[in-house]
């Protein structure tokens, strides 16, 4: 019979009602449909009026036992009409199958006559053999008529031999409403006077009407879904569960979750059909928060062998939770649902399980917890694009990122998502401090994709990895580069600046001044350009603005470090103490007269400055700290800035460094004295740390002197032995390799020391 599905649905769907219309008020005013203080709902079924209050018991017949019998009619004669005690109806019943058995109200009497109820569609579902139609049908009749019996055998019953009307039901059950409601105008219109029955009519509004609500909810039209099931409410009953999940989706998709969340929990309270609640939980969990699917999770149901009756979709249920966490880093999945996950991530096999929980891990900050589970995808997988970027974004934030880098360019391009990823890692790794030890084919393939994708963070601080390495002209013109793509980088501008100072390019300095006037205070007052006199001790000078590496996605997860800025990198290598000394330009001064003993204070301030810088030249520094001590005196400005600058140097040179910042406070020095001298400094008590045994100390003093200059090789040896000495073997070996990749024997001899320390049995 073509159609056939959609009729019985709407059929079915009556024997659900006359056990929901209790609920119905309820499920209206719930859903914001109706509700007390307002008019009383019209009293419409799904196929017709209730006229009176329902009576209870019902009387109920075995309706499948006399369906599989329908079509053996016209051989085997038809079943007696219902017996005349109840007595029999148990008997006939038990005999059925075991089925319900057909009881008779108690208030009617056995000879009580039967009420006039038009039994024509009954007759016509049980000659068509149709099951579910007759259930539903004597389930109406029952509930529009309380004292009506139906009879034993529908067949049995004559027939009106209105062929016109059975057309009519037959239209009806095969949905073709169209063609119905065209016969009926055309009797109608043939037959004047002739009306159809009124059952057949509500029959076909409430039938037309869920198939304009189901047509509305394919199409995504849910407020049509909504108004439609408003205007219809005898549609929203357990009898139509597909109906109320659409409602349900609609209120969803509409942004009315907790009308949604209504109807969700309406047919867990008032649907058994155990497969349906089922499907109801499963549609839910595709809709509805987190937290509100705990409150639909709580109506559930002992399944009757020990467990619960969502038992069979836990697991789905535990993946979507855990997943939802993903999305909201501040959700707080329950344990449980951890739990459920991690056992399946660690027995089914699935690598999605395992990315289920990286990313879970990652969003809230336990990155070796992510790590952990991102490595198992990968190996389940054999790596993919998703796995190797939640691994490298662990990695990244775990501060390994040359690991990132090499697990994330095979997948560089898989996705915008990845090349950021990428992007990031190199820039995180390229801002090491120390510089890591890169292949040249790391450097190259790093530097191939930044111009490619045209990316500022890591092309600047390849800016900065070629200062480390003293490469000043590379270093320029990586961070003209970063400039090129953002002129508006403020930290690539101040490289370039100092970068050119260094080349001894005053123009090119001079020009980044202009362009950044009143932009940059440290760019402005870079070097002696401005010839500022400074007012205030000199002492400690303050540290530059550190720029920061990659803005990178996610950003709560990618950082890159601090990076380490010079203001003028070494000219040359020198052993750790030799570094005291700073060497100035000064005018020429004659050496004769400095060799003898002299009265101080019969020498004239200008005449003591000069044999202060003569006993320097000398390697004199304590008769020199008095020389400049009586030049101090001096009237004229000048004569009082060198003599407080060559008073530093000398108890520099002497080991004196707490005298000599407090010497350099005694006259205001120019920013390049100020800088060179705290350099100079702190480079000194990292030495005089280091030989008191005082490591961690002198790890503090080169912490402080490399955010004013770049670290020469000779104290980044005393850096490595500082670690060695630590016993943080890891650190002394990244710093000797890098010292070593430099050609420095001091560094080679580090290595040597370490592997003694590390792996005596191996040592000749």
């Amino acid at each position: 019979m073509r159609s056939s599905s959609v009729a019985i649905v709407v059929a079915v769907a009556v024997a659900g009602l006359v056990t929901a219309l209790k609920d119905r008020a309820a499920f209206q005013e719930m859903l914001g449909f109706g509700g007390s203080g307002h008019a009383p709902a019209p009293q419409f079924m799904l196929m017709g009026r209730v006229t009176g209050p329902e009576i209870s018991p019902k009387p109920r017949i075995d309706v499948h036992a006399i369906a599989d019998r329908l079509h053996a009619a016209t051989t085997v004669p038809p079943l007696p009409q219902e017996r005349g005690t109840a007595d029999d109806e148990v008997e006939e019943s038990v005999t059925l199958a075991q089925a319900p058995q057909v009881q008779r109200p108690a208030s009617q009497p056995a000879n009580t006559a039967q009420p006039k109820v038009d039994e024509s569609a009954l007759r016509y579902f049980a000659s068509r053999g149709d099951k579910a139609r007759l259930q539903a049908e004597i389930a109406r009749l029952q509930a529009l008529y309380p004292n009506w019996v139906p009879p034993a055998d529908p067949l049995a019953v004559p027939q009106g031999g209105d062929k016109q009307l059975e057309q009519m039901w037959e239209l009806y059950s095969e949905g073709r409403y169209a063609e119905l409601r065209k016969a009926i105008a055309d009797r109608q219109t043939s037959e004047s006077g002739w009306q159809p029955p009124p059952d057949l009519l509500d029959r076909l509004d409430v039938a037309e009407a869920r198939a304009r609500l189901v047509n509305a909810s394919d199409l995504k039209q849910y407020a049509t879904v909504v108004q439609i099931g408003a205007n219809t409410p005898s549609l929203l009953t357990c009898s139509d569960i597909d109906v109320l999940w659409r409602v349900a989706e609609a209120f969803a998709r509409t942004d009315r979750a907790p009308r949604a969340r209504d109807a969700y929990v309406y047919i867990l309270k008032n649907c058994t059909n155990p497969q349906e609640r089922l499907a109801t939980i499963q549609k839910a969990s595709a809709l509805l928060s987190y937290a509100t699917m705990q409150d639909l999770l709580a109506l559930e149901r002992p399944d009757g062998n020990g467990g619960r009756e969502f038992d069979s979709i836990r697991n789905d249920l535990a993946r979507r939770f855990v997943a939802a966490g993903n999305d909201h880093p501040d959700l707080a999945v329950a344990p449980a649902y951890l739990s459920i996950v991690q056992r399946l991530a660690e027995t089914d096999g699935l690598a999605s399980d395992n990315l289920l929980l990286g990313w879970y891990q990652l969003r809230r900050e336990n990155y070796a917890d992510a790590e952990k589970w991102f490595r198992a995808a990968r190996e389940k997988e054999e790596d993919t694009a998703i796995a190797s970027q939640g691994l490298a974004l662990a990695l990244i934030a775990e501060k390994k990122p040359q690991e990132a880098e090499d697990v994330m360019y095979k997948w560089r391009g898989a996705s915008k998502e990845a090349t950021a990823t990428y992007l990031a890692a190199t820039a995180n790794l390229m801002a090491l401090q120390p510089p890591a030890n890169l292949s040249e084919e790391v450097l190259s393939r790093i530097a191939a994709e930044i111009i490619a994708q045209k990316y500022v963070p890591t092309a600047q601080q390849f800016g900065w990895f070629a200062r480390t390495l003293n490469q000043p002209q590379t270093a320029a013109r990586w961070f003209e580069t970063a400039l090129r793509w953002k002129p508006d980088d403020e930290p690539s501008a101040y490289g370039l600046a100092i970068t050119r100072q260094q080349l001894r390019d005053r123009a090119g300095v001079a020009d980044i001044q202009r362009l950044w006037a009143g932009k940059s205070e440290r760019i402005a007052q870079l070097g002696e350009a401005n010839n500022r006199q400074t007012t205030q001790p000199a002492l400690p000078a303050p540290a530059q603005t550190v720029p920061q590496g990659a803005a990178a996605t996610p950003p709560e997860i990618v950082r890159a470090p601090n990076r380490d800025e010079a203001a003028n990198p070494p000219a040359s290598v020198e052993a750790s103490r030799q570094m005291r000394t700073v060497t100035v330009r000064r005018g020429a001064r004659q050496l004769r007269g400095c060799t003898t003993t002299v009265n101080q204070q019969l020498l004239d301030p200008e005449a003591s400055l000069s044999r202060g810088w003569c006993l320097m030249d000398i390697d004199r520094p304590m008769e020199a700290v008095k020389a400049f001590e009586a030049a101090l005196a001096s009237p004229n400005r000048k004569t009082r800035e060198d003599a407080a600058y060559g008073q530093s140097l000398a108890y520099l040179r002497a080991g004196l460094s707490n005298h000599a910042a407090v010497a350099a406070t005694r006259a205001p020095q120019t920013q390049q004295r100020a800088a060179e001298l705290q350099v100079a400094i702190l480079a000194d008590r990292a030495l005089a740390a280091f030989d008191a045994k005082r490591y961690r100390e002198a790890l503090i003093y080169l912490d402080q002197r490399a955010q004013l200059r770049q670290e020469p090789i000779d104290l980044m040896v005393l850096r490595g032995y500082a670690y060695l000495n630590m016993k943080m073997y890891g650190d002394a070996e990244r710093i000797f390799t890098a010292a070593a990749a430099t050609g420095s024997k001091d560094a080679n001899r580090g290595l040597a020391d370490l592997k003694a320390s590390t792996h005596p049995d191996t040592v000749d």
